[in-house]
């Protein structure tokens, strides 16, 4: 539910509240203002950011859209509202997995929440809509198909809703990563209850998807606000792809232990990877859409309330996922967008403890991005906007600065150099390659621009192969001009001049190159080409996994956290919730730091509200007392 941002004045209501031990709800009242709320209930000291200001807007009845990173607290920006105000708050949110935990984090707090969706038999779920039509919850979760339904139109028209949340709500956007076609329909919430305040949130969105928010779901007066996009907890590192493979396991080296997602492109690479992953001693679990749901279930509850679990997965992962202690995201594709990859690095860290984001990526990624950008159904201006986002993402792997800053400019965020990116702690060394550009370019124009890169390259190199022979091509003037490279560097070269739009893959004629009107002041000698060295890799490891560096990590060998930890874990299987539901590694780690002896000392933990210092204080005492 992330931590928060400052408080201000509220209306005094009583708020039902779910007793922890007792099915029923009993009337509570709580204090007065959103800061009390925040403080007794969530157990945070302060707001943060726009949070206070976002409360009070929505709060006092009016609309919002906010943006804020993932982990930034969104989600008490309609949940303390929700215990402001009199009736119920509808939630939409698209995922089962997001509502469950959700829900579950709440009820932990005592507060009465529920959530409709499918995974409910036709009995719980009566039950549930009588709770709510008749004002017993003051959390309901919904998914937007069930929201339009006209049975649960004529409920919401019987119930009080005090608000509608609407999460992920760059799903309504037709330009975005992650469009969802019912999310369309959300715009008739204002028609039938213009009356109600609404709030929509997301953590991904650029200025076009946000004015395509705003519009679709009829917005048009709502408070915008826009947190920073920077997640200064995330270590960005890409990659050259050379032997992915091994790549992943040196970098999994440095995590030995964590929970982490590898998102791969397709199933069959998924399923390929988690196995290595086995084979190296880890313990990963696959997760894509052609697998039957049951086991999809089995897996996502295993990463979610099991330490040290490595979910590989497509992109069918991620999205609605609460666990606050992901250390790591690990691409072995390119993904769509720097949208898509800064949701989903953002899944990592969600805790605000230190995290890494890292990525291996090649020309082929790129080419095969663009083909299915081309070959796609999709309208010429929708293929426009996606080879723009795609060349956007492309520059962001190829920055030869400030990995951070790149970022947060594509967001419309100017920042200075983070000085823990890759880029920025080794600067990639570049050199002049105006006369290698010149000589490939000119092997491409002469070899006819009917060849793909491997034949190209054999040409510059002057290799003697059967192609070569058939062709002619060892008569070229370009034969052989480039053999005091290696294939290596040419293939480097390659990328980078078609990254930079001077060459073109045309998918059409078998991957040939074709040079395009940016090539001819290159070849013209009136542009120089400023290009990066490739990457020299230290010499392979005998262990495929290297114990842990600790860099950006923390050091979580300290015997009273470990001890915390367990009794988390048992604790969160007796109750059949993730262990992050009872309590998240950051108040773990504090209470370890500062070994409090009392219920009072204990309540000055940061993430320790009323509900759970009951629950839970004695036994955290005695744990502490222990180690």
């Amino acid at each position: 539910m992330g931590q928060p941002p400052e408080g201000k004045n509220g209306t005094k209501r009583d708020t039902i509240i779910a007793s922890v031990t007792h099915p029923a709800p009993v009337l509570f009242p709580m204090p007065d203002t959103p800061l009390s709320l925040l403080n007794r209930v969530f157990g945070y000291p302060a707001f943060r950011g726009e949070q206070a200001a976002i409360v009070d807007t929505v709060a006092a009845g009016g609309d919002a859209l906010v943006l804020m990173p993932t982990g930034g607290g969104k989600s008490l920006c309609y949940q303390i509202p929700a215990l402001l105000r009199e009736g119920c708050a509808v939630v939409v949110s698209p995922l089962i997995a997001l509502m469950q935990d959700q829900v579950a984090a709440l009820k932990e707090l005592g507060i009465a929440a529920e959530f409709l969706n499918s995974s409910l038999d036709g009995a719980t779920a009566a039950q549930v809509e009588r709770e709510f039509v008749s004002g017993q919850l003051k959390l309901l979760y919904v998914a937007p198909e069930r929201l339009l339904t006209p049975r649960f139109q004529s409920q919401l028209e019987q119930a009080r809703v005090s608000l509608f949340a609407i999460d992920e709500a760059h799903c309504v956007s037709q330009w975005g990563h992650d469009f969802r076609p019912e999310y369309l329909g959300l715009s008739a919430l204002h028609e039938r209850f213009p009356d109600v305040p609404r709030i929509a949130l997301t953590a991904t969105a650029d200025a076009a998807t946000r004015a395509e928010i705003l519009q679709r779901l009829d917005l048009g007066a709502a408070r915008v606000f826009v947190a920073s996009f920077d997640r200064p907890n995330i270590r960005y590192r890409i990659a050259e792809k050379s032997e992915p493979r091994r790549q992943l396991l040196d970098f999994l080296g440095e995590h030995r232990g964590e929970a982490g997602i590898v998102y791969c492109s397709t199933r069959k690479k998924v399923e390929e990877t988690a196995d290595a992953l086995k084979r190296a001693g880890l313990t990963a679990l696959a997760y894509h859409g052609g697998m039957d749901n049951d086991t999809r279930r089995r897996h996502q509850e295993k990463f979610l309330r099991e330490d040290g679990v490595i979910m590989v997965a497509t992109l069918a992962f991620g999205m609605g996922i609460d666990k606050p202690d992901v250390r790591f995201v690990a691409h072995l594709d390119l993904p769509r967008s720097v949208e898509g990859y800064y949701q989903e690095t953002g899944r990592a860290g969600r805790d605000g403890e230190p995290a890494e984001a890292w990525m291996a990526w090649g020309l082929q990624d790129v080419v095969t991005q663009r083909r299915f950008i081309d070959e796609g159904d999709a309208e010429d201006a929708h293929k426009r906007i996606g080879h723009a986002k795609l060349d956007a993402l492309v520059g962001l792997a190829e920055a030869a600065s400030c990995r951070r800053v790149a970022l947060l400019a594509y967001f419309g965020e100017a920042s200075q150099a983070c000085g823990n990116c890759d880029v920025c702690l080794n600067p990639p060394t570049l050199w002049d390659g105006t006369e290698a550009a010149q000589k490939l370019l000119s092997a491409v124009y002469r070899t006819g621009q009917r060849f793909g890169a491997g034949h190209v390259i054999d040409v510059l190199l002057g290799k003697t192969t059967e192609k070569i022979d058939r062709f002619g091509h060892s008569g070229l003037s370009v034969f052989g001009i480039g053999a005091s490279q290696s294939d290596k560097v040419w293939r480097a070269v390659l990328r980078q001049l078609v990254v930079r739009g001077l060459l073109e893959v045309d998918h059409s004629a078998w991957g040939a190159l074709k040079l395009t009107q940016a090539a001819r002041p290159v070849l013209k000698g009136e542009e120089t080409v400023m290009l990066r060295a490739i990457e020299v890799r230290p010499a392979r490891k005998k262990s495929r996994l290297a114990p842990s560096s600790g860099a950006g990590v923390h050091d979580d060998e300290d015997p009273l956290f470990l001890s915390l930890r367990a009794w988390r874990r048992e604790t969160a299987n007796e109750k059949g919730v993730p262990a992050y539901v009872i309590l998240h590694d950051a108040t773990l780690r504090e209470i370890a730091a500062r070994r409090p002896a009392t219920l009072a000392e204990l309540g000055e933990i940061s993430g320790l509200g009323t509900k759970k210092l009951e629950a839970y204080g004695e036994d955290v005492l005695g744990v502490v007392a222990e180690g």
